[in-house]
């Protein structure tokens, strides 16, 4: 049962003690700058590249030279967010074809197979330019005030509150 002379310490341990004494005690380490979160990378890639600011844009900029996988996520983005902002329904096929094939991108890849499913009411809305947006935001918001609402009071309460919430 030999230990470190009088510390009751284990020989393995007192060697780590040692290690740590003669070679980390008393230098500082190195500390770079921390890394950039996964929802600060998500932002800067979701946003317009003329809408960030340069330091955005600096450290997407280097994100994206160390790693290739966001590098191909960013530019299917960009590819997409194109083709919502200027209605290019048309180009959708040939972009799910590339997300597709993207082996790297799980998550891309099964986006643009879910929009596989209805692909003819997709392109529509990336085409036409009607929108049935608006109707939608209200249901929404109806479903809210109703769900606060559950278990409170009756129909004539969420009546009111339904045609004066602004």
């Amino acid at each position: 049962m030999g230990g470190d002379q009088g510390t009751g310490l284990s020989p393995r341990l007192a060697s780590v003690r040692d290690y740590v004494s003669r070679n980390l005690r008393g230098k500082p380490q190195p500390v770079g700058p921390r890394p950039p979160s996964a929802r600060a990378v998500t932002r800067w890639i979701l946003t317009h590249p003329d809408a960030l600011t340069e330091i955005d844009r600096l450290q997407l900029k280097s994100v994206l030279a160390n790693c290739p996988e966001p590098t191909a996520l960013a530019e299917h983005v960009r590819t997409f967010g194109h083709m919502v902002a200027h209605l290019q329904g048309d180009q959708l096929p040939t972009w799910i074809e590339a997300a597709t094939s993207t082996t790297d991108l799980p998550s891309l890849r099964h986006f643009a197979q879910h929009l596989e499913r209805d692909l003819d009411a997709v392109i529509a809305g990336l085409t036409l330019p009607w929108s049935s947006g608006v109707v939608e935001g209200h249901v929404n918001r109806i479903k809210m005030l109703k769900r606060q609402m559950f278990g409170r009071a009756g129909f004539e309460l969420l009546r009111k509150r339904v045609l004066l919430a602004p």
